[in-house]
């Protein structure tokens, strides 16, 4: 996701990729089977409603067609806003549909994921939208012949640079999801999403020590302390600790869990605050000025006067054996509901100095 700002009054809903390529492809056998070319296609969504799509590129043949699609959000943030998704079809003798990746478009490389090693990275939804739409137009028309699917997204391998598909094994490009078809804007589905298949990628592949944290800054610094695990091994919580915590709980084969965390979700967390996003939840400086009395500070002026909890560093040392920094972690492990393993926290500075919490 970028850090456009949220638009001001009622959001706009958008489309997935799956929807994008489920358009691109119906288009192409429309053109096939018509010779002509698609300005918009309609598209029946999981959600049972149903959506017009604009064709942005429309190309064919007697038996191919090359048809896309712009991408469009609405307005959340997502990175492949703008992509051009398309499909190539042609007409094959084998009566059914089959699917390749095309430019820009991934492949499986890990266990974990719903797909199988080596399948193109084209989700089970979207395979069954795309599926859906093709064999209605061969049944309607009586066409006794398949579909070869081809699914590309033009610069997909450039977008994808911007995720976490190859720490989860998906390699050389984007996937075409969706569940629903619809996106919401700024939703916090997708991300638990891909929390939730990164834990399932590590557990497929034999891991058992998971080192989880809030994004790339944090995860660069713990990198160094933790590194014989392979990368699939970190997962990045984003603000939803809590969530990522309950997907552990579902796994029996994972042994141990560090969590690292900066000092303003720190302060959330020890006060029982699991989503961290700074629209849902603010530091709560009355419960820190109780922690800080509880270590001889009593200048809660001082605490009040903070205008963000990163900068308690400047009232308390930064040091392994910090009195508040250490209470401060006890109350982060109070509130970390997890199963028995071996449970690790970590407070992490700026600058990428860490306080292990002392159990």
């Amino acid at each position: 996701m970028s850090l456009r700002k949220v638009p001001k009054g009622p959001l706009r809903d958008g489309f997935t990729t799956g929807t994008c390529a489920t358009a691109s492809a119906k288009a192409g056998l429309m053109a096939i089977i018509h010779q002509q070319k698609n300005t918009s296609v309609k598209v029946h969504l999981p959600v049972d409603k149903i959506v017009e799509i604009p064709i942005h590129h429309c190309v064919f043949t007697e038996s191919t067609a090359n048809c896309s699609v712009i991408k469009d959000a609405g307005d959340d943030p997502d990175v492949t806003n703008g992509a051009e998704i398309g499909c190539i079809l042609k007409l094959t003798q084998e009566k059914d549909i089959k699917f390749i990746a095309g430019e820009g478009v991934g492949t499986v490389t890990l266990k974990g994921l719903e797909l199988a090693i080596g399948e193109p990275a084209i989700n089970p939804v979207p395979r069954k939208m795309i599926t859906s739409a093709l064999q209605k137009l061969l049944h309607d028309y009586d066409l006794e012949c398949g579909v070869s699917v081809t699914v590309y997204v033009t610069d997909g391998k450039k977008i994808a640079k911007r995720t976490l598909n190859e720490r989860v094994g998906i390699m050389n490009g984007l996937s075409i999801l969706g569940t629903t078809g619809i996106v919401k804007p700024y939703s916090s589905s997708s991300y638990i999403a891909s929390i939730e298949q990164g834990i399932d990628v590590a557990v497929s592949n034999n891991v058992t020590e998971l080192v989880i944290n809030s994004g790339a800054r944090s995860e660069k610094f713990l990198s160094k302390k933790f590194n014989h695990l392979p990368e699939y091994a970190f997962i990045h919580y984003g603000n939803w600790i809590g969530e990522t915590l309950n997907k552990i709980n579902t796994s029996s084969t994972i042994t141990k869990v560090s969590i690292g965390i900066m000092l303003g979700k720190a302060v959330k967390l020890a006060g029982g605050i699991t989503d961290t996003h700074s629209c849902v939840s603010s530091w709560n400086k009355d419960f820190v000025v109780d922690l800080a009395k509880q270590v001889g500070f009593s200048d809660a002026e001082k605490i009040k006067a903070l205008n963000m909890a990163g900068r308690l560093i400047e009232l308390f040392e930064f040091e392994q054996n910090s009195p508040f920094f250490q209470l401060l972690l006890a109350h982060c492990y109070t509130h970390t509901k997890i199963r028995q393993v071996d449970l690790n926290i970590y407070l992490i500075h700026k600058n990428g100095t860490l306080i292990k919490y002392n159990k």
